[in-house]
């Protein structure tokens, strides 16, 4: 082989290893540049994820709020099936953040399942989100309905009331003026005199000689007492505490109570004189003597008298 053939030979060597060289070059770079665009997909799909996490986790969030918000009116529907469903769906919501944060913490070589799974749970979301929001407005207008019951109730209560604290002043206005009337028509009596009679008839100062006692007094005119005969009835109480006598009984706020002695008089809604008499039949022995006159159920008078030996 001559010069000329050596040289066209080493050339054409020459020229096939830096072709191979340059093919070499090629693979390692698209090698490279397939990597880095393999890195630059896997970034964005990274964060595309963590963008619809973020967003899933907002709209999760807005549900709690608004369950919080809405969670008190519960009160309203004792009984009633909507509590069931609205206790339903909030144990589904938080199943689906469960399942949201287990998403979270997976590894990014499961982005393409963590994406679909992820996208599941937005259309679970979107469905559930519906839902909620009727079973809350429902629950806000069953609301709404009782407080405006519980309004007109509380109107009711307070017109009771009044109609209550009227009927208790008209009741006790009206028993007052029953009192007045029948006030109004007691008898009133004045000049009460209580004395000692001897066997003569005569006034007796000795107590122990006394064989009669007698009570005397005088009725004022009331027009507005009821005319006709009036049992005018006397109790004579001794030092001892002793009623004296055995006249009858008589009715006081509603009890009987019995006397020393009665008289029965012609009233005529004008002035007349009473004496009312007791014959001694015991023992009188010096000291303060009680009086007391009643007529038609009411204490006319008592009085005390000091009687000596």
């Amino acid at each position: 082989m001559d010069k000329k053939q050596k040289k066209l030979l080493c050339i054409g060597i020459g020229a096939l290893a830096c072709l191979v060289l340059l093919i070499i070059v090629l693979i390692i770079n698209n090698s490279r540049s397939t990597s880095a665009a393999n890195e630059a997909i896997a970034r964005a799909d990274s964060l595309s994820i963590a963008n619809d996490q973020l967003l899933l986790t907002n709209e999760f969030n807005q549900l709690n709020a608004d369950f919080n918000q809405y969670e008190g009116q519960q009160i309203y529907l004792k009984n009633d099936s909507l509590v069931q469903k609205y206790n339903e769906a909030r144990m589904k919501v938080e199943g689906l953040i469960q399942e949201l944060n287990d998403e979270k913490s997976k590894n990014a070589k499961n982005m393409a399942q963590s994406r679909e799974k992820i996208k599941k749970l937005e259309g679970e979301i979107a469905t559930l989100k519906n839902i909620v929001r009727h079973y809350l407005e429902e629950i806000k207008r069953l609301g709404e309905e009782n407080e405006g019951l519980k309004q007109e109730i509380q109107q009711v209560q307070q017109k009771n009331e009044q109609l209550s604290s009227q009927y208790t002043a008209a009741t006790k206005s009206n028993a007052e003026l029953t009192q007045t009337v029948k006030l109004a028509k007691k008898l009133n009596i004045t000049g009460v005199s209580f004395h000692a009679y001897n066997k003569k008839g005569r006034v007796e100062k000795n107590i122990t000689k006394a064989r009669q006692l007698g009570v005397s007094f005088t009725v004022s005119p009331n027009n507005t007492a009821a005319p006709g005969m009036k049992d005018f009835y006397m109790r004579i109480i001794s030092p001892e505490g002793t009623l004296l006598g055995n006249g009858g009984n008589f009715h006081l706020d509603g009890a009987s109570v019995a006397s020393t002695a009665h008289r029965s008089v012609e009233y005529a809604n004008e002035e007349v004189s009473v004496s009312i008499y007791w014959d001694v039949n015991t023992t009188l022995t010096p000291g303060d003597y009680t009086v007391e006159v009643f007529c038609d159920g009411y204490r006319l008078a008592s009085r005390h008298f000091t009687m000596k030996k």
